[in-house]
């Protein structure tokens, strides 16, 4: 009988990927300086897609949502010190993630590994940008602004990173090469 519980396994690489993500905040790496009414475009993101493709949805949610919560604590604008803006979209980065990998991976891991971080990278953008024209922070031309400035490089950005580190580890974890990608 499966134990409904999270495995250790689960457990370790949400709390390491958690830490990643914060450290990328709290040393600013994760931040990349653009010009535009936002002041920056984010990789934080990037570890609750390699999260969810690792070990599923589950593990996906909780790196987002303790990327969200980072965010909301460290809020330097007023946006993000709504928990609607800087928590609640975060909760759905794996989460897409996830199910964008696992409907794609039928056309290769390569493939999959990437539609998984174009959309969780959009997930990313696209929820919080529209919870912020919800909330009444920005209207919607700004916000499509910032969303095609800051998505398109962060879209690029994250597959860079994400495909050889979730191909990586499963070269490391299964001990196989990448014959079967």
């Amino acid at each position: 009988m499966k134990s409904k519980m999270l495995s250790a396994e689960k457990i370790t690489v949400a709390a390491v990927l958690s830490a990643i993500a914060v450290v990328l905040g709290a040393t600013r790496l994760g931040f990349v300086p653009v010009p535009t009414p936002a002041g920056h475009a984010t990789i934080m993101h990037v570890p609750a897609i390699i999260g969810a493709v690792l070990e599923g949805p589950v593990v996906g949610v909780i790196i987002g949502g303790l990327f969200g919560i980072y965010s909301f604590l460290d809020a330097g604008t007023p946006i993000f010190k709504d928990p609607l803006v800087a928590i609640l979209p975060r909760l759905f980065i794996g989460l897409f993630a996830y199910y964008a990998y696992a409907w794609t991976k039928r056309w290769g891991i390569v493939t999959a590994v990437t539609i998984a971080a174009i959309i969780g990278t959009l997930t990313n953008t696209v929820l919080v940008l529209g919870m912020i024209v919800l909330r009444g922070y920005l209207d919607g031309k700004t916000a499509l602004v910032i969303g095609i400035t800051h998505g398109l490089p962060e879209i690029v950005v994250a597959v860079i990173i994400t495909l050889p580190v979730v191909l990586a580890w499963w070269h490391i974890d299964t001990g196989r090469g990448g014959s079967d990608l």
